[in-house]
């Protein structure tokens, strides 16, 4: 009962103070919560703080190794050199020598159970050694502009000068979530390898322990050193948005994946406390603009549709503000033309934005008229002029 009682409480105090990007009831030291769908931040914590990042480090691995790889379907034999030099600590796909597995297979391994084996067997095979590989890793980290994060080794184990932020890691994610062979092995909960082994993923283990539902979690991949703590990076959806959570420094208590606990925690917040909200209506006239030599003397502008934005469900009304910027004067020569741009801000923050197309805006039929008469007149003038030279 009491446990029941300070869950609550603690609970209680997320919601109050997630606004202010203090989230007392996150084990995590460092996360952030970003927005695929809209493309922006919704929660950040200490994410340009160097952190080790344990085994985050093979998504980097990961993506650095399939945009070397020619032929997903080409076979590695695994050899000793493959597998030496591993720390007794490190996690393992089951890897053996003399094992032929496809590049593919290597890939599955690496980010599933998030073998140092397979990460290792990467390097050597496509590299030739870790060190020529890890340099073509923070090539690639330079070029996403992870410009602080180094890589010493493909697995993340603890060892100096190999670190990030989880501003870079977030970086990291958006660019290897982008490659669709990436996203289909990092969605993947289970696979099977060439040689009939089974890798699952690491938080289908986490569930196993702990009997909690994971199905909200659509990929992920999680890690732990001393240094690191308990780690996870996450894909997930709410209210059909798709959000990126990632986390680092998490405390290990064995039998309690505080890092597994916080993307938990944070799905329910995100279910309960957010959704889609109407900013501004289709039907609101934001903006009236006087239309001269026309027909019509006013043109109210209007958005095409309703514009829903992802806000949370106590959001201030007074804090949304509807701007129009463009014409402040047109005519019919504007017609089917851009006038302008609607923009909504929350708290001067920009949510939302449409240009502004003028529409059925037409010739004033009177100045129609004046025209064409005086077009005819022209052309009659035209005519006599040219009629008497040939007299």
């Amino acid at each position: 009962m009491k446990k029941t009682v300070l869950f609550i409480l603690c609970f209680f105090t997320f919601i109050i103070n997630v606004f202010a990007l203090d989230d007392p009831t996150l084990y995590s030291k460092n996360y952030c919560l970003y927005d695929l769908t809209d493309d922006k931040m919704i929660y950040e914590k200490n994410i340009q703080e160097r952190t080790n990042i344990a085994s985050l480090t093979k998504i980097m691995t990961t993506i650095t190794a399939i945009e070397k790889i020619n032929n997903l379907d080409d076979y590695v034999t695994i050899t000793s050199e493959m597998l030496s030099n591993i720390k007794y600590d490190a996690s393992l796909a089951g890897l053996k020598i003399g094992d032929k597995l496809t590049y593919k297979d290597l890939l599955y391994a690496s980010i599933l159970p998030s073998g140092a084996d397979a990460t290792q067997a990467l390097a050597y095979s496509l590299s030739g050694s870790i060190n020529n590989f890890v340099n073509d890793m923070n090539t690639l980290a330079k070029k996403i502009g992870m410009e602080s994060s180094n890589f010493v080794n493909v697995t993340g184990l603890d060892i100096d000068n190999h670190y990030s932020t989880v501003n870079d890691l977030l970086k990291m994610l958006q660019y290897a979530l982008r490659n669709e062979t990436f996203k289909t092995i990092y969605t993947t909960k289970s696979y099977t390898l060439s040689n009939g082994l089974v890798v699952d993923a690491t938080v289908k283990k986490y569930n196993n322990l702990m009997k909690l539902d994971i199905s909200r979690i659509i990929g992920s991949k999680t890690g732990y050193t001393n240094k690191a703590g308990l780690c996870i990076s996450s894909i997930f959806e709410s209210n059909n948005h798709e959000f990126i959570f990632i986390s680092t420094n998490a405390e290990f208590i064995y039998g309690n994946y505080y890092n597994l606990k916080d993307n938990l925690n944070i799905i329910n917040f995100m279910d309960k406390n957010y959704n889609n909200q109407t900013t501004a209506k289709s039907t609101d006239i934001i903006k009236t603009i006087p239309v001269n030599f026309s027909n019509i003397p006013k043109y109210d502008v209007h958005l095409s549709k309703d514009a829903l934005t992802y806000l949370p469900n106590d959001y201030n009304k007074d804090d949304i503000k509807v701007n129009y910027n463009g014409k402040t004067s047109i005519t019919f020569l504007d017609n089917n033309k851009q006038i302008g741009k609607v923009t909504i801000t929350y708290k001067d923050n920009p949510i939302y934005e449409e240009d502004i197309l003028l529409k059925d805006v037409k010739i004033n039929f009177y100045l129609l008229v004046i025209i064409n008469l005086l077009i005819v007149l022209f052309i009659f003038k035209i005519v006599k002029v040219i009629f008497f030279r040939k007299k």
